[in-house]
């Protein structure tokens, strides 16, 4: 894989993005790490997973100077693929942790959501859903996992605001569950990973499906407009403008 580095350690299976110095998403990142994930949800071997990043950041999220060059029909196709994405992560059948390296924006932060358990460094890392900062919106479904993991008042917190939490403030807004040291990030997001392989699979799939069917059922329904609406929103002379001040180091 170019942009997904993996790793199988006892039933633990790592799939670490490894995409520049700040792990930017687009299409090779979105089906390279669907192609891993399918793969160890068939491998009896694989009781859980963890999905990590390299360097300084989990992911900056969009690689927007990329797509700043698409067609509005490349564009949504692109984020149709990337929603599905978080969409089957959110509901796959076994426990998959989220070990936040360092910052995880936009929709690196979606990403994460999509997790069962999320474990952030402390220090200078951030981690935000800021698309309002610059003129965009987000998904039906990325507003219905964080109202999942928050509640309303603090998504709405979150959403509006657009602010940069530090591990600490995400843990309390219930974000992230586990604020570490950088150097304790791999041994705690094992321990995690760990703890809940040891479940039986079929019980912790049911679990699972039960908890969030819901949740999907109501992103399924409202995600093709809501990217419809996104893509409006992106194209829009005000935010276009925004989108090309920004820069990818």
């Amino acid at each position: 894989m170019d942009f997904i580095e993996v790793q199988r350690s006892d039933r633990i299976a790592t799939a670490r993005l490894s995409r520049g110095k700040v792990n930017a998403i687009n299409g090779a990142v979105v089906d390279q790490l669907r192609s891993v994930l399918r793969a160890w949800e068939g491998d009896p071997e694989v009781g859980a997973v963890v999905v990590t990043g390299t360097g300084k950041f989990f992911s900056f999220g969009f690689d927007i100077p990329e797509f700043l060059s698409f067609t509005r029909a490349e564009f949504t196709d692109y984020l149709r693929n990337f929603t599905d994405l978080y969409t089957y992560l959110f509901q796959y059948p076994k426990p998959v942790v989220a070990a936040l390296n360092g910052h995880a924006i936009a929709g690196g932060c979606m990403l994460a959501l999509a997790c069962d358990h999320r474990i952030m460094v402390s220090g200078k890392a951030k981690l935000s859903l800021n698309e309002i900062s610059f003129g965009s919106s987000v998904f039906a479904g990325s507003t219905e996992m964080l109202r999942f993991w928050v509640g309303s008042a603090n998504a709405t917190a979150v959403l509006v605001s657009g602010a940069m939490y530090s591990a600490q403030e995400a843990r309390s807004l219930a974000l992230v569950q586990d604020v570490v040291s950088e150097e304790d990030l791999t041994e705690r997001a094992s321990q995690v990973a760990a703890a809940l392989a040891l479940k039986q699979g079929p019980a912790f799939a049911s679990v699972k499906s039960l908890l969030r069917r819901s949740v999907v059922e109501e992103m399924s329904k409202r995600e093709a407009e809501a990217i419809r609406e996104f893509v409006n929103i992106w194209y829009s002379e005000a935010t276009w403008a925004n989108l090309r001040n920004i820069q990818i180091r």
